[in-house]
This record gives structure tokens, sequence and C-alpha cells, in this order.
């Protein structure tokens, strides 16, 4: 699971964070919700170890942050809202290196990456250089190296922003899917649509502060999965 307890940041006079505490458990999809400057990168970035908070605590998957930080960065993948690559590495080489780094084995590591290219319609262009890659397609490269070892923790900051749409419904699958293994997610977007059909729980940062918590039920628990204008996407892609 991820806890966060008393989280406080700040940048000069800013106060970035004020005392955020949260919780996402084990096969849990929680949404982080705020406006612009709300605290949500900032939020995800300490948590994710890159940055170091003035107050509070992180605890990932059992190991506090502060205490063991390569440990908690092993137990963690993180999606970040700008990611940034050497731009001369493919997205294969980049994965390749990704799966080294994670301790995975080398067939393994072949084996996943190839299927999330796949997934995200990047395997054929997947020998390119990234400097090559469109926004969009960096976005989805970023995706594919949080989730290439099925972490127990889960980071995603605007993960899906650029997503064409059949590869936004392929990667919030795959956020099912590990959710389903008992993947504890954390997904921060701006978008209300996709926190109320993709999460379980919702977190609404207001000026640093988590303002509201709120399970399904209490935003009319619509139905997870498809969108009916996402399986009529679906029908007519498929059927070409």
């Amino acid at each position: 699971m991820l806890r966060v307890e008393g989280l406080t940041r700040r940048y000069g006079d800013l106060l970035a964070l004020d005392r955020v505490s949260l919780e996402v458990r084990p096969g849990e999809i929680v949404g982080l919700l705020g406006a612009n400057g709300a605290g949500k990168s900032t939020l995800l970035r300490t948590a994710a170890g890159l940055q170091a908070p003035d107050a509070g605590s992180v605890t990932v998957a059992g190991v506090d942050l502060a205490r063991d930080p390569r440990e908690a960065a092993r137990r963690l993948g993180y999606a970040a809202e700008e990611p940034s690559f050497y731009d001369e590495l493919s997205a294969d080489e980049h994965l390749a290196f990704v799966s080294a780094v994670r301790g995975l084995a080398p067939e393994d590591g072949r084996a996943h990456a190839r299927r999330l290219l796949e997934l995200l319609e990047l395997a054929g262009r997947a020998d390119e250089p990234v400097r090559r890659f469109s926004h969009g397609m960096c976005k989805k490269l970023s995706f594919a190296a949080a989730v290439l070892h099925e972490p127990p923790v889960l980071l995603c900051d605007e993960a899906l922003e650029g997503f064409d749409v059949a590869a936004a419904l392929a990667a919030k699958q795959e956020l099912r899917r590990l959710a389903a293994a008992g993947c504890a997610v954390l997904f921060a977007s701006h978008i209300t649509e996709t926190v109320e059909r993709l999460c379980d729980r919702a977190v609404i940062l207001h000026r640093g502060r988590n303002a509201r918590t709120l399970d399904r039920m209490a935003w009319g628990a619509p139905a997870t999965g498809l969108s009916p204008l996402e399986r009529e996407f679906l029908a007519v892609a498929r059927s070409t």
C-alpha cells in the first residue's frame, strides 16, 4: 500500500502541500483531483522520492521512504507528467535499461516490454531514437516504463495526457489489471470523467490540502469499464 501522513512541502514562501494525508490500499485505484497548482505533482514527486518533504512521511509497500529510499524506489513505478529520456536511445533500448535497473530477467523484461509496446501502439517505432517521438509517444513510453516491473505501488501524474483514444483505453485496462493483481495506484488528473470511471476513490486537493475524500457511491457510482462512447469507438476501430 501507499501511505502519506502529514506531508508538507514549501517552495520559498509558497506552501505547496499542507499536512496532506492519504492512503491507497492494495488493489485500489485512487484518483487525485485538483486545479493547476493544487499540489498534485508536488505530492507525487515527493511520494516518488524525487524531492524531500519539509514534514511528514511516505510509506511504500511497508517501507519508509526516508529511512530506506532505495528499497522504497524498488517497489514503486512512477509515470511523470513531463517525462525525460536519453534522446539517442530507442524505446526498446530505454525499456531494456529500465528492465535491467529493475532487476528483471532479460527474457522477462523483453517479453513485458514487447507486450506494452504493442498495447500502446509503439511497437512499429520501437527501434527509433526517442528524440523523434511526439509528446504523446513519450508519454506512452513513460507509462510503459513505469509499469514494466509490475510494481506494488504505482504513481501516475497526468499519465494518459496526450494519448490517443485506443492507447488511453488500453492503458486504463492495464491499470485495472495491475490493481486486480494487488497494485496500489495513485492516479493524478485534472479530468474528472477519467477519475469518475477509472477510480475506486477520489481525493480532491485544494491549495495544498486534502479538501475531500470520496468513494464511488458519493459520486453516483457510475459503471466501471468502458463508457458507451468508448464502446462505440472500439466497435468502429475493430471493424476496419
